[in-house]
């Protein structure tokens, strides 16, 4: 799994609708022959992610960072087992987490909430991408 990281990189990703929503998420993709001045923007076939985080919807930089390590470690986990697709993936937050409810920025229960709704996005990711196909030999069609 690789880290998007430069402005052209997010920029390319972030020009489509997003393909997931929940509450407090959204997920865009785009494929990784995007170009930039005549040179690919994602340079290695491998699941890119990227993350957006405002301070519009999370005011304090802990908060920032909790949500980020969820993030991460959610897409690193997700690709080890059940697989992401080889594109350039942006988890965008859009809407503030309550402060009331959850009153520490690195409480257990804000990190639950997190992964679970990743989860439910990379779930909906799942069923809009279409598996692979697997080459003949893998089939095992006994010729």
């Amino acid at each position: 799994m690789q880290r998007i990281r430069s402005r052209q990189q997010f920029q390319a990703v972030m020009a489509g609708a997003p393909v997931a929503k929940t509450p407090h998420f959204a997920l865009h993709r785009a494929s990784l022959d995007s170009l930039h001045e005549g040179r690919r923007l994602f340079p290695v076939v491998d699941t890119w992610v990227g993350v957006l985080l405002p301070k519009r919807w999370a005011k304090r930089a802990v908060t920032r960072n909790a949500i980020r390590r969820q993030i991460y470690e959610t897409a690193r986990l997700r690709a080890q087992t059940v697989g992401l697709p080889e594109a350039a993936l942006v988890v965008r937050l859009r809407t503030a987490f309550s402060r009331q409810t959850f009153v520490s920025a690195t409480s257990d229960a804000l990190k639950q909430a997190v992964r679970a709704e990743l989860e439910q996005l990379y779930a909906q990711l799942a069923r809009r991408t279409k598996p692979a196909p697997r080459p003949e030999a893998a089939r095992g069609t006994g010729c």
